[in-house]
């Protein structure tokens, strides 16, 4: 798995909306960067809900959110549709990104649940790896990005 300290592994792809994503372009900004296991399964949709509602106080502290999943592109979009998420997901139908990442569980070829917080320099500043805490991630992306008192 990628470690505190290490350069991001850059990577492009288009999110649900359409839009073009590639990691490099955010330097300057901070980039919260999660993996998730799949999409529309009961944990997974409750860490996705709490990151879609706490996306305007996320940004509001100059960061990027992006999650990525296995699930291939159109069922990542039809989820995201489904829970009405306006931020970057992606779908990493060939583990492309995951595996650049280290996070794709051997034996399973699904991702972890894992949230790397990348600085503005495009170094990875800190990894979350909570696998059955799934608030735990945004409670620690929220104070990590000084959103809420520690």
């Amino acid at each position: 798995m990628v470690s505190v300290g290490d350069i991001a592994p850059d990577f492009s792809a288009t999110d649900c909306a359409g839009r073009e994503f590639k990691l490099s372009d955010f330097r300057g900004k901070k980039v919260v960067l999660f993996f998730f296991p799949r999409a529309f399964t009961p944990a997974c949709t409750i860490e996705i809900r709490a990151f879609r509602d706490n996306q305007a106080l996320i940004e509001s502290k100059g960061a990027v959110l992006v999650g990525v999943s296995v699930d291939n592109h159109t069922r990542q979009c039809d989820f995201a549709k489904s829970e009405s998420i306006d931020f970057h997901l992606i779908g990493d139908e060939h583990r492309t990104i995951s595996e650049k990442y280290g996070v794709v569980w051997p034996v399973l070829k699904i991702d972890r649940r894992a949230t790397f917080i990348i600085d503005e320099h495009g170094l990875v500043e800190d990894v979350l790896h909570h696998e059955v805490q799934v608030y735990k991630h945004l409670d620690d992306v929220l104070v990590k990005l000084g959103a809420v008192p520690v």
